[in-house]
């Protein structure tokens, strides 16, 4: 039963765009700007949370229905779980790092999150179109629809509250065109009235506190 699995190459490019803009945040910062490190910290705290999220359900609902519905496959799988194993190491010296920076802002204490922020987006850039061009043909021809919609809904479960504008914007502003397709595939109109009344001028504004620090 083909499937719509066009969704991972649409959160991949908000992965992408959060975690190379990030290098550019953290170097904004100016040594001691611990507010403006908040910000900055919070931001890349809610993407590594997405992240592994995003993985947490490859790993733990994905592989296996890949490997027992496309045994021939079993390579790519095997590859996928070893660049998640290396990506985790990356996210996980983030996240180590983010709190010490996070409370001092010191150009010393960044250091370490540059770093972290270097392995994940050289990590991101092997993986994702390995990921898009291996795995997601693969998931339209042997999945159903639900199974691949249930990766969305376990990623919106773990956002972090009052955290959901930022997360959508970023998503938004990652797509070719400015997010209209993804908007109108996935998001009920409702919530695409409750965005164009306030959450895009909350998106903009924290993109601005994040450039520029919170005012």
């Amino acid at each position: 039963m083909p499937c719509d699995a066009s969704g991972m190459a649409e959160i991949h490019r908000a992965f992408k765009a959060a975690f190379r803009d990030g290098v550019a945040f953290v170097e904004g910062v100016a040594d001691g700007d611990a507010a403006h490190a908040e910000v900055v910290a919070k931001h890349l705290n809610l993407f590594s949370v997405a992240l592994h999220t995003h993985h947490e359900f490859e790993d733990q609902d994905l592989w296996g229905k890949l490997r027992d519905r496309a045994p021939a496959c079993a390579l790519h799988v095997d590859r996928m779980q070893s660049q998640h194993a290396a990506m985790l190491v990356q996210l996980n010296a983030l996240d180590a790092a983010l709190p010490t920076w996070r409370a001092s802002g010191s150009s010393a204490a960044a250091q370490p999150v540059l770093s972290a922020l270097a392995g994940i987006n050289s990590a991101l850039d092997e993986h994702l179109p390995d990921e898009e061009t291996k795995i997601v043909p693969l998931m339209e021809e042997v999945l159903t629809q639900p199974e691949v919609d249930a990766a969305a809904d376990h990623g919106r479960r773990a956002t972090p509250k009052g955290q959901a504008f930022p997360m959508l914007g970023g998503i938004l502003a990652a797509q070719p065109d400015g997010g209209t397709a993804f908007m109108h595939k996935n998001i009920p109109p409702p919530v695409r009235l409750v965005w164009r009344a306030i959450g895009r001028r909350k998106y903009e504004a924290n993109r601005q506190a994040l450039l520029h620090g919170p005012r």
